[in-house]
């Protein structure tokens, strides 16, 4: 018992850390540009009133044009209210971290980030992680005790798998969203065969794919013999990062694959943002929400 007390400390602690350090973020620019980012699923009659040269007449409600002998017509607002479906890799290459934060942890915080936003516009969210196969779902809710729940959940939750599949999960999001809905995929975007499921998620949802890469990745320091493991498959190979052609290789190929994980997803006309793990939150996130404040541009224009 005492460990469990212990534990649910040490996860608020961690809850109220994350809270805090995206709390000035959503409350300078992220909230209003998320919401100028979406537009809502149509428009909802509000009323009626009474006819006004200029009007057009295709909103005449002539129900109670007859009733009344006065003509009225239908007055709509914007649906505004959006449904928000976070889906996060949780395979074993989201362990992988050379600073403070694994890029698990920096999923987290991008979850808290985006989960804020969508309640502070009223909206739903909801939680989707998935390894080689959905492993949690967390149906769509408002509040901020959901959005604390979503955030305990993906900091703590042990997959019972190792590998990815991301053609399973936006197979599955596919079929759970009944209604136009804000997809939000993040994950390293190392397995393959995911397209078509993508393009048919586009269809019907505005999907963003998040692609989460560690500096490590992308460069490897000069230090001598290296052990290295995919965490997915556990094989292990042994390096000379003391090669400098070596490093230099490894670095062009990296770039080479980030490269092309960007074009796939603009053939695939979804948007994608590429964020680096930093120590600073802010450099972090910082591409996200320049994304949302393209978007928010675009869409004033």
């Amino acid at each position: 018992m005492a460990d469990k007390e212990l534990l649910d400390k040490e996860v608020l602690k961690t809850v109220s850390r994350i809270e805090l350090s995206v709390r000035g973020t959503l409350d300078t620019v992220m909230t209003g540009a998320y919401h100028s980012s979406f537009k809502g699923n149509g428009m909802e009659f509000s009323e009626v009133r009474e006819y006004m040269p200029g009007d057009d007449v295709r909103t005449i409600d002539w129900n109670v044009t007859a009733r009344t002998g006065t003509p009225y017509v239908k007055k709509f607002i914007e649906e505004r209210e959006m449904t928000m479906l976070l889906m996060v890799d949780a395979s074993s290459s989201s362990e992988f971290g050379s600073g403070k934060q694994m890029k698990g942890e920096v999923m987290a915080t991008l979850t808290a980030l985006l989960a804020f936003a969508a309640i502070k516009n009223n909206d739903k969210v909801g939680l989707l992680i998935y390894t080689d196969q959905v492993e949690l779902f967390i149906p769509p809710e408002k509040g901020r005790k959901h959005v604390l729940r979503l955030i305990r959940e993906i900091l703590y939750f042990k997959p019972q798998h190792h590998g990815t599949n991301t053609q399973v999960a936006l197979e599955y999001a596919g079929k759970i969203l009944n209604r136009k809905a804000v997809v939000v995929v993040m994950s390293d975007f190392l397995d393959e065969g995911f397209e078509n499921a993508f393009r048919v998620l586009r269809k019907r949802h505005d999907v963003l794919a998040v692609s989460v890469v560690d500096p490590r990745e992308m460069e490897l320091p000069p230090a001598g013999l290296v052990e290295l493991e995919d965490p997915e498959t556990g094989e292990t190979l042994l390096i000379d990062t003391g090669d400098a052609a070596f490093r230099e290789a490894f670095a062009r190929e990296a770039k080479r694959q980030g490269k092309a994980t960007k074009e796939l997803f603009q053939r695939m006309s979804i948007d994608f943002v590429r964020i680096e793990t930093h120590d600073d939150f802010k450099e972090t996130v910082a591409p996200l929400i320049e994304h949302f404040r393209r978007r928010a541009k675009a869409a004033r224009m």
